[in-house]
């Protein structure tokens, strides 16, 4: 944060010169996280280029110029929102209506509010580390793009959304708390997307407090294990990060394959694929909990 992209690129560069001896296509094959998006897997692929002077799928989450894939950006909040669907699918419901809880304002973020949105579900809240916004109206497919302009072009802080949006109120965040008041927000669905631990005991107790019967990580561990007992003792269905966060993953497996290939699949394929795998994944931690005696234990 707070870096040109001149200081962005030059850092990624020589961070290349150390890792290009490490990865490779057919060795290691590095992807995108916090804090690294498109711009700076481009900054990485074109000096692994230079330095290897080969045009290989050594990264994922490149640009589609230079082999990347359709879907890749949206896999994570996408896949993340097919696994709740069939959660809900399970009990015989669906995302129409539902309120819903996103942290985070990020890739994972931004497109996990795009798709519950398509599939007929409102979401109320976003947040970063300065705080969060609760817009009770929800968060519409035309304010979500105004948030991607905000936080992909601009990088700025969440707090600008109420000045575009009256609907909203801001909540700065304390660090002294011992809770995120985000969690407290009454709704059905709970889908932490910003970063590990974010999700303590107090706020499980409030989760379940607000109605909460669903929380599912689009974030890597942002449930502590305390919370995640708590979420089960009282019956709300868990949809741990190893199974309903798996998207961003699989669909960096499909850009490798389409590298090996030296195809590029249409938008709707590799929707399609990814759907289906986000399925299997359910299927496979449904079917194993009830194995074991654990029914919706995911």
């Amino acid at each position: 944060k707070g870096k040109s992209d001149a200081e962005v690129r030059r850092f990624c560069q020589s961070f290349m010169l150390e890792l290009t001896r490490h990865i490779g296509p057919n060795m290691d094959v590095p992807a995108g996280d916090i804090g690294v998006g498109g711009r700076e897997i481009g900054y990485l692929f074109g000096m692994y280029k230079k330095i290897s002077n080969q045009f290989v799928g050594v990264l994922t989450g490149k640009a589609l110029e230079y082999g990347g894939s359709l879907i890749r950006p949206e896999a994570t909040g996408y896949g993340l929102v097919y696994f709740v669907r069939e959660m809900l699918a399970a009990k015989g419901q669906d995302f129409i209506g539902k309120r819903v809880l996103v942290s985070g304002s990020g890739n994972v973020a931004q497109y996990t509010v795009e798709k519950v949105s398509e599939l007929g579900g409102k979401v109320l809240t976003l947040s970063d580390s300065s705080g969060f916004v609760h817009d009770p109206q929800g968060i519409t497919p035309e304010k979500l793009q105004y948030v991607m302009k905000l936080k992909n072009e601009q990088r700025a802080r969440i707090d600008e959304y109420t000045k575009k949006f009256s609907s909203a109120k801001f909540y700065p965040n304390d660090r002294n708390a011992d809770h995120n008041p985000l969690w407290a927000v009454d709704a059905d669905i709970a889908l932490p997307c910003a970063t590990q631990n974010e999700i303590n005991l107090k706020d499980a107790q409030n989760l379940v407090a607000g109605g909460v019967k669903i929380v599912a990580e689009g974030a890597n561990m942002p449930t502590s294990l305390p919370a995640t007992e708590h979420l089960l003792k009282n019956g709300v269905l868990f949809g741990p990060g190893k199974a309903s966060n798996a998207g961003g993953v699989a669909c960096s497996g499909l850009e490798m394959s389409q590298n090996s290939l030296r195809l590029g699949w249409s938008r709707s394929e590799v929707d399609q694929k990814l759907q289906d795998i986000m399925v299997s994944i359910h299927s496979s931690a449904a079917k194993t909990a009830k194995e074991y005696g654990h029914e919706d234990n995911y």
